[in-house]
């Protein structure tokens, strides 16, 4: 009995983490970070750079925009932790950044949008499941 009982305490833990990070949830999310960033194939600059390919990618790296120093001399390589950390507070994460967005503090709504920017390798092309 003590073991069909951690065997599906273990099954539903599981079910949890795969259910930590919903893309499509996510892609509302990015909603409000569309207004200055684009993902996707025809991506552009625009108030904010392309975040396509954004994980891995060093902080001030994408071609043809126009970075503050700050982010530039960041010497950051986004990663999830990094990402997290920067959305709730992006001034505080890069004190002198352009990034005028006040941050997003939902654990679960920057899971979703972890999720859905992931999708998007650097040439903007979506990932398929």
């Amino acid at each position: 009995m003590r073991m069909l009982v951690l065997s599906a305490a273990l099954l539903l833990s599981g079910l949890g983490s795969a259910q930590a990070q919903d893309a499509a949830a996510g892609e509302k999310v990015f909603t409000q970070c569309r207004a200055c960033h684009q993902v996707g194939e025809n991506a552009k600059n625009a108030v904010g750079p392309v975040l396509n390919g954004l994980f891995g990618r060093h902080s001030g790296s994408v071609e043809g925009y126009n970075y503050s120093p700050a982010n530039k001399n960041s010497g950051i390589t986004w990663d999830e932790a990094v990402f997290r950390e920067y959305i709730q507070n992006p001034r505080a994460k890069i004190p002198g950044t352009k990034m005028v967005y006040a941050g997003l503090k939902d654990e679960q709504r920057i899971n979703d949008l972890i999720a859905y920017l992931k999708q998007f390798d650097a040439t903007g092309k979506k990932a398929t499941p």
